[in-house]
């Protein structure tokens, strides 16, 4: 059920420690906040000095009040913040507000105090919010403890940062988007990101959760809540550019960066990564209504050609289809436009609102009524006609035609509700873009739940946000397997027993370290012969692999070569592998320091960091996500086959991918692992080479 935040967000009695007259001081605007709902619970200013503040008379401690406080907001100088922790747990506090700076963020020492004032939160049975933090608001239960109001609606706003908090609510005013909660999360000191999740989950006045976070603390634990939320969670975080390793050993740790990692964790846990503020903004507007489209296909319609084609282009970048819609859809369209108008998809009502505004309504409602459309998008002048009249200058005001505009005005502002009808009959998206946002009867539809935006791109990205990723399937974060032992030979045949173990395939092979060892490997199985040089970072760049080698003569004569260019401790004699029809993989696994072990499969062999055709996802990872993943890779149609190769083997590969995965998130004490290449071929996989990096 996770923790219990009730005395958080709906206490019975609040007080503000360090409450001021000080304009200056957050205490003096955290007190004017609290002050707001008097009559819904007893609201105590403490202020040392005494006095009034506010024109309320102080108490000059949390003792002095005389009654116990649930929720104690606490904004002191730094040396005095854990005798007033003591004070609140003293008066009975559950729950407590830190905002006051100075702890974790300044180094070690700050970090020690910060823990041990969580230990004795924790150890009382209360809950802390912050230290560092800038307070939270809950507009359900007339809760202000932050400077700033926030807009009622049903966004939990969970916020590292208090100006970007500010800049999401400006932003989602026009959207008729409010929130429900605001949480600034300072430190994470003891309620987490996590808590604050799980909580939003439960709270029935929120619809969706929004998140701007640049530490994540344990990272798969907040994929996991996001997973389970059951609400919309959109992320928009910092910093994810930097390599996670840049020392890695492997292929798989140095193409892994932080920003990979963050994106597998959002596409597993259903999460909707957005890169800035305004584009955290439309995803919610988008998410606001709670409709998501089961497909890609998307209906654009328009009243003008360039409109649709610019909007057409802009559906597709977003990952968006446009097909063509069949003959009886076609005729369908026929009957309710005119001549000119274009019926394929776009479908362009080619001028005909200016005759008639409820063309717009009478041919989105035809659209999604349609077993072949997923979605709708109407792109162009809609709204303009309601501009002109409402005094928002709209061309129709500048053409002399007042009378005929104010017809037209009513007329589009009757189509917008009849637009809002068909949309409430389906749980289809309808997104709209219009060159007059403002104009009434684009308020109309936003009023009905129905997004609106001003650019194309903003519309198409909204409408992306409303369509299921039909490539990931449902979200869902694999619980770690409980830890195996621990690896203790992290050499190639050590490696090769660990994994052939846990069911990945091998050729034959046996490390030697002198001719007669080599002679005698040799004799055990047929060849041709591969001959490799083991305890090197790169083997093939270092001239330490031979392929091919097709009798023993020839494998003697490499390893001479090979020994005294070289001269390993210690070499691999193994079964050439039959490379016919074969695409070589990379399959691997690096360990993220905040979500934990993150898997990475892709096109392999020596080109691999050259090519950089690779995909991500929390490990582990089961078969059917594995397929997604091989599927979805840009070179994915050397796998169904091409220029008359036969398919390979993809449920073999997407096998040796789970084992693989498994095995790797049971180990923490391996931080790299990796298969390079995973030949695949029509009749099966096998591994040709592997590495393990202890950390």
């Amino acid at each position: 059920m996770g923790r219990d935040l009730s005395a958080l967000f709906d206490p019975k009695s609040v007080a503000v420690v360090g409450a001021s007259d000080d304009p200056a001081k957050y205490g003096h605007a955290v007190a004017a906040q609290a002050l707001r709902a008097p009559g819904r619970r007893p609201v105590h200013l403490v202020n040392r000095r005494g006095g009034t503040v506010l024109g309320r008379t102080t108490a000059t401690s949390l003792a002095a009040i005389g009654e116990p406080v649930e929720l104690v907001v606490i904004s002191v100088p730094g040396p005095g913040f854990e005798a007033a922790v003591d004070d609140a747990l003293a008066c009975g506090a559950r729950a407590i507000v830190g905002i006051t700076a100075g702890f974790a963020e300044t180094g070690p020492a700050g970090l020690a105090r910060q823990q041990a004032i969580a230990d004795r939160v924790r150890a009382a049975g209360a809950v802390l919010v912050g230290p560092n933090c800038l307070g939270i608001a809950d507009n359900t239960t007339e809760l202000y403890l932050a400077s700033d109001r926030f807009a009622p609606g049903g966004v939990a706003l969970l916020s590292q940062s208090g100006n970007l908090a500010l800049e999401l609510q400006l932003r989602c005013a026009p959207h008729g988007l409010g929130f429900s909660r605001f949480v600034s999360l300072g430190n994470q000191a003891d309620v987490t990101l996590v808590d604050l999740i799980e909580d939003a989950a439960r709270h029935d006045e929120t619809r969706a959760i929004a998140v701007y976070a640049e530490d994540f603390g344990d990272g798969r634990a907040f994929a996991g809540a996001a997973a389970a939320a059951g609400k919309p969670v959109v992320l928009l975080t910092a910093g994810r550019g930097t390599a996670s390793a840049r020392s890695a050993q492997s292929h798989t740790g140095a193409l892994t960066t932080s920003a990979d990692v963050v994106a597998a964790a959002c596409r597993d846990a259903g999460v909707e990564l957005v890169a800035t503020p305004h584009e955290m903004t439309l995803v919610l507007a988008a998410l606001n209504g709670g409709r998501r489209a089961t497909g890609h296909r998307t209906a654009v319609c328009t009243d003008g050609g360039g409109h649709g084609a610019i909007a057409a282009d802009a559906a597709e970048t977003a990952g968006l289809a446009v097909p063509e819609l069949g003959p009886a859809a076609q005729q369908q369209l026929r009957t309710l436009l005119w001549e000119q108008s274009a019926v394929g998809n776009p479908v362009d009502l080619a001028g005909m609102g200016e005759q008639n505004p409820h063309s717009y309504g009478d041919t989105v409602g035809a659209l999604l009524a349609l077993d072949e459309v997923d979605s709708v998008l109407l792109t162009g002048y809609f709204g303009g006609y309601s501009a002109a009249t409402g005094g928002l200058g709209g061309p129709a005001a500048e053409s002399g035609t007042a009378g005929g505009g104010s017809a037209l005005a009513a007329g589009e502002l009757e189509t917008a509700h009849q637009m809002a009808v068909h949309a409430a009959r389906t749980a289809k998206p309808l997104v709209v873009q219009s060159m007059f946002p403002d104009a009434p009867s684009c308020r109309t539809l936003v009023e009905a739940g129905i997004p609106v935006f001003a650019g194309t791109e903003d519309a198409a990205r909204a409408l992306a946000a409303m369509t299921a990723d039909e490539t990931v399937g449902p979200p869902g974060v694999r619980p770690l397997p409980p830890a195996a032992d621990l690896l203790r030979d992290p050499g190639y045949h050590g490696v090769r027993t660990l994994l052939s173990a846990a069911g990945v395939p091998f050729p034959e092979a046996r490390e030697i370290t002198d001719e007669s060892q080599l002679l005698a490997a040799a004799a055990e199985f047929e060849g041709p012969y591969v001959l490799k040089a083991l305890h090197l970072l790169h083997k093939s760049d270092a001239g330490g692999v031979a392929l091919g080698l097709p009798d023993r003569s020839a494998l003697v004569t490499a390893f001479r070569e090979m020994h005294a260019r070289l001269g390993a401790a210690s070499y691999s004699v193994e079964a050439m592998a039959d490379l016919t029809d074969g695409v070589e993989l990379i399959v691997g696994v690096n360990r993220d320091p905040r979500f934990g072990p993150v898997a990475m499969v892709g096109l392999g062999g020596v080109l691999t960091e050259a090519l950089h055709d690779v995909a991500f996802a929390l490990a582990p990872v089961p078969a059917a996500r594995a397929e997604q993943l091989l599927t979805g890779l840009r070179t994915a149609a050397l796998l169904k086959g091409v220029r008359g190769r036969p398919p390979v083997d993809l449920a073999a590969a997407a096998a040796v991918i789970e084992r693989l995965t498994t095995l790797a998130a049971a180990h923490p004490e391996i931080t790299e692992i990796e298969v390079n290449p995973l030949l695949v071929r029509p009749d099966g996989a096998l591994a040709l080479d592997a590495r393990a990096v202890l950390a």
